[in-house]
């Protein structure tokens, strides 16, 4: 046995992708992207992968605007949620930001893939459950609203290399 544990322990693990989201809340709706994913229209908080050489905080400000025509800003970090799509197997390390937005861009083209942006409250999220990209939608508003915000300090200097330093709770 121990010599199985030996060769397990040499197999490379992949390394899961690094994404952020936003939550974004206003008068008690979330500002939420429709998006078409593997053609099948879903909803989303904004978020994105991270780029290389590209800190989570600039990761997550580039994503909002870019899918929403928002600029956002990062207040705290709510939380970092592990995931294990079903249909892919990839896994996903998401660090969850809450902030907030101002200077609308309207005119600005939205990235592609997402067909509109909108504020719903938690109750018509759960109404669409069936239609969140994942279940990291309502887990990260429930964190939110359940006051579970933690400082941006200790992750204001992450970045793709060293995202996954950071414990996650898996979902």
């Amino acid at each position: 046995m121990r010599r199985w544990a030996a060769i397990i322990s040499r197999v490379p693990h992949p390394q899961p992708e690094i994404t952020v989201a936003a939550i974004a809340q206003s008068e008690g709706r979330f500002l939420v992207v429709e998006e078409r994913i593997n053609q099948r229209l879903v909803f989303n908080q904004p978020a994105g992968h991270v780029e290389r050489g590209e800190s989570l905080l600039s990761a997550i400000v580039r994503e909002v605007r870019e899918e929403t025509a928002w600029r956002f800003e990062a207040q705290s970090l709510v939380g970092v949620y592990l995931w294990r799509s079903p249909q892919s197997g990839v896994t996903t390390m998401r660090f969850a930001f809450s902030g907030t937005v101002d200077d609308h861009r309207a005119a600005q083209p939205l990235d592609h893939g997402i067909i509109a942006t909108h504020w719903l409250s938690e109750a018509e999220l759960r109404q669409r459950e069936q239609q969140l990209r994942s279940p990291l939608v309502l887990r990260c508003i429930e964190d939110y609203l359940d006051g579970k915000c933690q400082p941006l300090a200790p992750v204001a200097h992450l970045d793709l290399q060293t995202a996954t330093a950071i414990p996650a709770v898996a979902v």
